[in-house]
């Protein structure tokens, strides 16, 4: 019985061998935390649909962030909880709101960590939409004005870097030239660039309190089914100026993911969201799959598809593993 000359499994009978010729490796410096920050004090809640993931307080979202530091990962993105609301979503750019503070109180503290903020009024307005409302309409270009001054508070706050998620058409252009008129001509924009009308972003919007009051988000993010248009919308923010793009979700959209990476030369992010985050976290629990298992090959499965970045719940337990 003949065999061919070449033998694949050769390279793969020890450790040491399979490790000289892994073709992607992570690193804690691969990944971006997201944080929810609430108002008062001494204040910890843990998200009930994503175990293991809290909403802090500002002095100990500041513990936090040294903790995340300390395990080499380069930047957090922020997300506020506020305790007002109303149908412009106006404590999202108040420059005295929860993720002012927070900017402030983390860059003071850890100086070192780059801080990335969420540009949306989603969590910040009555109704739960990206946008302002009218008639039951989503309102494109009113919406932007509340996003050019939502990222200049964010920047005169102290942010190293913003992303916004609202996609909204012409948001990445809008945002660049009020940060360049604010004076902010170095601080980069990390835009939402193929974001889908994602089932999977359920637990977010439990822990955000950001569901929408009525209807859906289908007519400003992107339907699933469409490839061609998600290199259409990563496109036209590269030409507005982005300096990262991303997409969004991560694991069902790998096929996107690998479609930016050859597209573009631009870094590009991919944010393993929260539902992907919690159904590893269910089906461990159920002992169904093993959770250091099925976390590590997830994130390896992103890197792999051309992700530079990955935003994801799951970057301290993976850094831990990894250091």
């Amino acid at each position: 019985m003949s065999f061919p000359i070449q033998r694949l499994r050769r390279l793969r009978q020890q450790d040491g061998f399979r490790r000289m010729v892994r073709e992607t490796s992570l690193s804690p410096s691969d990944f971006i935390y997201p944080m929810f920050v609430v108002e008062g004090r001494d204040r910890r809640e843990e998200i009930a649909s994503m175990p293991g993931q809290f909403r802090h307080s500002i002095d100990l979202l500041v513990k936090e962030a040294g903790e995340v530091a300390g395990l080499g990962i380069p930047a957090v993105i922020l997300f506020g909880i506020p305790d007002r609301k109303d149908e412009r979503g106006s404590s999202g750019f108040d420059p005295n709101g929860i993720v002012q503070r927070a900017i402030k109180a983390v860059k003071d503290n850890v100086p070192g960590l780059v801080v990335v903020t969420d540009v949306c009024i989603d969590e910040y307005t009555s109704h739960g939409h990206c946008g302002i409302v009218k008639d039951g309409r989503i309102l494109n270009d009113e919406t932007l004005e509340c996003l050019r001054a939502m990222a200049r508070t964010h920047a005169q706050a102290g942010a190293d870097m913003v992303a916004p998620s609202d996609m909204m058409d012409g948001r990445v252009a809008a945002i660049r030239a009020e940060l360049d008129h604010a004076g902010f001509v170095d601080l980069p924009i990390m835009a939402y660039a193929a974001k889908f009308a994602s089932c999977f972003y359920a637990p977010f919007r439990d822990a955000a309190a950001s569901t929408p009051q009525f209807g859906d988000r289908q007519s400003y993010q992107m339907d699933p089914a469409n490839r061609r248009e998600a290199l259409r919308e990563i496109a036209l923010d590269i030409e507005e100026g982005a300096d990262i793009v991303m997409v969004k979700p991560a694991l069902p959209y790998l096929d996107i993911v690998a479609a930016a990476r050859a597209h573009t030369d631009l870094p590009v992010a991919a944010y393993q969201v929260s539902g992907e985050y919690s159904m590893i976290k269910a089906a461990a629990k159920a002992g169904w799959l093993d959770e250091t298992r099925a976390m590590m090959e997830s994130l390896l499965a992103i890197k792999r598809a051309g992700a530079d970045l990955i935003l994801t719940y799951f970057a301290k337990d993976a850094s831990r593993l990894l250091r």
